[in-house]
């Protein structure tokens, strides 16, 4: 089976899609397919589909949708179950790939691919590889993962309560992979490289921290002394107003240093430590590699 969430949803088995075109069903979908081989509480299902005002009928309306499932898991089976196979064999094999478990319910993917789990595996190696120094490596397997995504996860599915927390979850894995990867490039010196990108995500995340630190910091490697220190006055202004919160104290450091710098004399390697915003995996944000 392959799995995709990280934009579109698109479910397939043995090549041929199980993506339902009704809403609710293609939500059973989605949850099921990013929890593949394990097991969805009944319970979580039917707060996805009626955010805590099920109707009477909720059990019987979802197995009716897992049915729907089931059929479509059918016809993608029958390409490769021989013609004169029995039925009983077919409904069989349907049973074991959206199978039925005290509860709730598995999609079991049969050793299958998965978007996130790859984005999770790239992403960890990643993060290792930074962590050793390799920042080579680094930039390349984080490039890797953030490829995967497509669009916001679930971008076409109605999302209730329970996809809408897992859309977070995912966004935020995607930003601190995002974050590590500009990490890397800004180590191994593509500072003029990051500007064009760094712009309009300082514009997106406007509250970010360390982008707006890794932004102060790819205008002053590049000469650019007086927009670094602009970038910084933009982001207290930001944060004062919408959040009542002050700059870090390691973003003031940078600040700081900044200002102290001759305008032609970039921060060196050896300074980094502490004229860097908090990282968010030190922060707990982000996982460990």
């Amino acid at each position: 089976m392959q799995i995709d969430v990280l934009g579109t949803l698109d479910v397939r088995e043995n090549g041929a899609s199980v993506t339902p075109t009704a809403p609710k069903p293609r939500q059973v979908l989605a949850l099921l397919a990013l929890h593949a081989d394990q097991v969805v509480p009944v319970s979580a299902l039917i707060d996805e589909l009626w955010a805590g005002r099920p109707p009477r009928s909720a059990r019987t309306t979802l197995q009716t949708y897992v049915l729907q499932l089931r059929d479509l898991i059918a016809r993608a089976l029958e390409k490769e179950t021989p013609a004169a196979g029995p039925a009983a064999l077919l409904r069989r094999r349907v049973k074991d790939v959206l199978v039925t478990l005290p509860g709730g319910y598995m999609l079991a993917s049969g050793g299958g691919s998965s978007d996130v789990r790859e984005f999770e595996r790239l992403a960890g190696m990643g993060y290792r590889a930074l962590d050793a120094g390799d920042f080579q490596g680094a930039s390349r397997l984080l490039r890797e993962a953030l490829a995967l995504w497509t669009g916001p996860a679930f971008a076409d599915v109605q999302t209730g309560a329970q996809l809408e927390m897992e859309a977070r979850r995912l966004e935020e894995s995607r930003l601190c992979a995002l974050d590590q990867r500009i990490e890397a490039d800004l180590r191994l010196g593509r500072h003029r490289e990051l500007l064009a990108e760094l712009t309009v995500l300082t514009s997106r995340y406007r509250t970010h921290e360390n982008l707006h630190a890794q932004f102060m910091l790819a205008l002053h490697r590049s000469g650019r002394r007086g927009e670094a220190l602009d970038i910084y006055h933009r982001l207290r202004s930001t944060l004062v107003r919408d959040l009542g919160l002050e700059p870090s104290a390691r973003l003031r450091r940078l600040q700081q240093s900044i200002l102290k710098a001759a305008p032609e004399a970039p921060l060196t390697e050896d300074r980094q430590p502490p004229v860097t915003a908090p990282s968010p995996r030190e922060s707990g944000i982000c996982p460990p590699g």
